[in-house]
């Protein structure tokens, strides 16, 4: 299997658009929801990070939750009624628009497709179906297999138990630099999907390819 038939994608940012939950309620969250779509995300990925190291693993959910949790009080509150639509809202994530049509074309090269994501795997199986992906997708690989998240090696080492290949036959793709820095150190052909035009960061650990949305991957 060479990088070309088999492809891994992380989930948040990457495939789903973590701020659509918000925007589905925007005028529910009121005049901060953008600052608040903000903190919610990097709140939530701050506590993987911690948690990791300190070795005191919650699930992405409960993470979610807090992070929600913070951001609200950074934002003046939320009402219950907001907190659980922005909840049930994360758990059906809009798709960004590229996603179906890049995975599609992919599928029908033969190419196999699977996502490995911080996600738990209920919150994985109902953004995948809620997405209409489920026909696309191989069943998702999920952190709480090893109980600790990205980018420990631990988790990325779940695609080579998953599908016996070495790491350079895996095109990682994520939207996340710091995910890109862990998958090419770790031995993945890792794009970078920079659909923000970010500035880069670990120069040390660069990626394979950076593309502004899915499509470019027909093109590699």
């Amino acid at each position: 299997m060479t990088a070309q038939t088999l492809y891994i994608f992380d989930a948040y940012g990457t495939l789903f658009d973590v701020h659509s939950a918000v925007a589905r309620h925007r005028a529910l969250v009121g005049a901060e929801a953008d600052r608040l779509s903000e903190i919610w995300r990097t709140k939530q990925l701050e506590y993987t990070w911690t948690r990791s190291l300190m070795g005191a693993h919650r699930d992405f959910w409960a993470l979610t939750e807090d992070a929600l949790d913070f951001a609200a009080a950074r934002c003046g509150g939320l009402s219950s009624e907001a907190r659980a639509k922005l909840l049930s809202a994360y758990e059906t994530l809009d798709a960004f628009a590229d996603v179906a049509p890049t995975l599609a074309a992919l599928k029908a090269r033969g190419a196999r497709l699977a996502i490995l994501s911080n996600g738990t795997p209920a919150m994985l199986d109902s953004a995948v179906r809620s997405a209409g992906l489920a026909d696309l997708l191989e069943p998702s690989i999920s952190v709480e297999e090893v109980g600790v998240f990205k980018t420990d090696f631990r988790v990325y080492e779940r695609v080579g138990a998953r599908f016996g290949v070495a790491p350079d036959a895996v095109s990682f793709q994520s939207s996340n630099r710091w995910d890109i820095a862990g998958a090419a150190k770790f031995g993945f052909r890792a794009v970078w999907i920079n659909r923000s035009k970010a500035p880069d960061e670990y120069r040390d650990m660069p990626p394979a390819a950076v593309l502004d949305g899915l499509a470019g991957l027909l093109t590699l």
